[in-house]
């Protein structure tokens, strides 16, 4: 399916750009194609949308637990999608919202609601 690598493993356990600018996600989602790992649509940030404007790769699925579904944004709906690398999620000790230290106490207040 375009848009997907089965081969390629997720770039690490929490969103990039969060990690690296200090900032702090929600939900973690992995891009189908390259493994890039960015925060979903309710994080501040919204990396997981962003990569997708910057590379157009349009499938991520959900980094989360227990959850495998896909979303296509040039559909802009749910999509089915193969069994991709190892790991599928981030690692079940790593705290929700995330990376730990770097979540405000208020971060309930901070999600984005549209």
């Amino acid at each position: 399916m375009k848009g997907i690598n089965v081969e390629v493993k997720p770039s690490g356990t929490g969103c990039v750009e969060c990690l690296k600018n200090g900032t702090w996600w929600f939900h973690l989602r992995r891009c189908a194609e390259c493994g890039h790992i960015g925060c979903c649509d309710t994080s501040p940030e919204r990396h997981a949308t962003q990569h997708f404007h910057q590379t157009g790769h349009p499938i991520i699925q959900s980094f989360e637990p227990d959850e495998d579904w896909f979303w296509d944004f040039t559909k802009g709906s749910a999509v089915n999608g193969p069994l991709l690398a190892s790991p599928h999620n981030h690692p079940l000790a790593q705290s929700v919202p995330g990376p730990e230290g770097a979540v405000p106490s208020d971060w309930m207040d901070l999600l984005n609601q549209d």
